[in-house]
């Protein structure tokens, strides 16, 4: 099933993602199994970056540090040049969607890179590996702290914003756990290698179990009658602009600041992509209590046009002739 998906153009992944919004829908957790269920994301979570933690070489990010500019141009277009095309767009935009889908507009401008998908397209792309992995990883480490002070400036108050209790939940849901699997990394890593399909799993149905309570909450709250296929369009629209500023931008920025083809593919894919992985328990812990299920669709929507555009661009790149 999941070959055939790939072949039609799907992502497998977001197939799964679609379907779990439309079980939310049909089967929502409500009432005493919603809290009882809330314990069981925590957990999903903490286990989700226990296992990033443990994952990644401090070996391979301290020696990419020492690359700082390239580091330097994807932190940039990660955490500025994102929020500032955001904020441009929401001003001519917004109006035309409903308040959850710009404030998930703006949460998407505030997160970190990706890691696999943009270490993958670098791959396929015959990019600068080592430095994308730096790249990404480093992203997702700074965006601990980065992203919510972020969203206290992007998004206003009668939002949802932020409070210093937010940054006090990314420290225990996210840094905590991440940091546990850095340090028993020297133990936790074999068992990883050993058991990789088993670990790919847990790694993805943490992030299902995250957005089914989202939109199971969002079923509760009777939130869809807020939306409309006309938001849904300019929404999709918005997305692809977003990613197309950014793309050309770290396209042309590269080339003019002398990057190689190699050093170039890693900015634009690193500096373009954003993490579904850490941005749906972000905008749990730090928008909690709002429309989740509404405010994170600009995000899975935003994750499945990056997929189709940097796989296409991914081919174009690799098809580049060798170096001798």
């Amino acid at each position: 099933m999941s070959k055939f998906l790939s072949r039609l153009g799907i992502d497998p992944y977001l197939a799964l993602l679609v379907a779990t919004v439309v079980f939310a829908a049909i089967l929502p957790v409500t009432g005493q199994a919603a809290r009882a269920f809330d314990y069981i994301v925590f957990a999903a979570i903490f286990l989700l970056f226990f296992l990033y933690g443990a994952k990644l070489s401090t070996e391979a990010v301290i020696g990419g540090i020492t690359h700082w500019r390239l580091q330097g141009l994807v932190l940039l277009s990660t955490f500025v040049l994102f929020p500032v095309i955001g904020l441009v767009l929401n001003l001519l935009f917004g109006a035309w969607l409903p308040t959850e889908l710009a404030v998930g507009l703006m949460l998407v401008c505030a997160l970190p890179s990706t890691v696999q998908s943009s270490i993958a397209f670098t791959s396929i792309a015959r990019g600068n590996i080592p430095a994308a992995l730096c790249a990404a990883s480093a992203s997702n480490l700074f965006g601990m702290i980065l992203t919510p002070l972020i969203v206290a400036f992007l998004i206003t108050s009668k939002a949802g914003g932020f409070s210093w209790h937010s940054l006090e939940s990314i420290g225990l849901q996210l840094f905590l756990p991440f940091a546990l699997g850095q340090l028993t990394r020297r133990w936790v890593m074999p068992v990883i290698t050993r058991y990789k399909s088993i670990i790919g799993y847990v790694d993805r149905g943490s992030i299902l179990l995250v957005v089914y309570a989202a939109f199971s909450e969002g079923m509760a709250a009777g939130i869809w009658s807020q939306i409309s296929i006309t938001s849904l369009i300019v929404l999709f629209l918005i997305d692809s602009l977003l990613l197309a500023i950014v793309i050309v931008t770290t396209t042309v920025v590269s080339r003019w600041l002398g990057f190689n083809k190699e050093d170039e593919i890693v900015i634009v894919f690193c500096g373009s992509k954003k993490s579904l992985a850490s941005g749906i328990p972000m905008a749990n812990i730090l928008l909690g209590g709002k429309a989740i299920g509404l405010i994170i669709l600009p995000l899975m929507l935003f994750h499945q046009i990056q997929l189709f555009v940097c796989a296409t661009m991914a081919q174009k790149y690799a098809a580049r002739p060798a170096k001798a």
